[in-house]
């Protein structure tokens, strides 16, 4: 895991707390977390736009 052991961890959480409050933290987890699969959905858009173009290019040069 990132070459973290578990002293470390600790002191990253014990910083996370002193610095964002114990309250704070699931309410961060939380808007990380829909921060991330806004973005995956975002790059699923774009994919499935550029499958559609794609798509439309193979047929109409199946129509000539």
């Amino acid at each position: 895991m990132l070459g973290l052991g578990g002293h470390e961890l600790l002191i990253i959480l014990f910083v996370m707390v002193l610095l964002f409050g114990a309250s704070r933290i699931p309410e961060l987890g939380r808007s990380l977390g829909s921060g991330i699969r806004e973005f995956k959905s975002g790059l699923r858009a774009v994919e499935e736009e550029e499958n559609e173009e794609e798509n439309k290019k193979i047929d109409s040069s199946e129509d000539v």
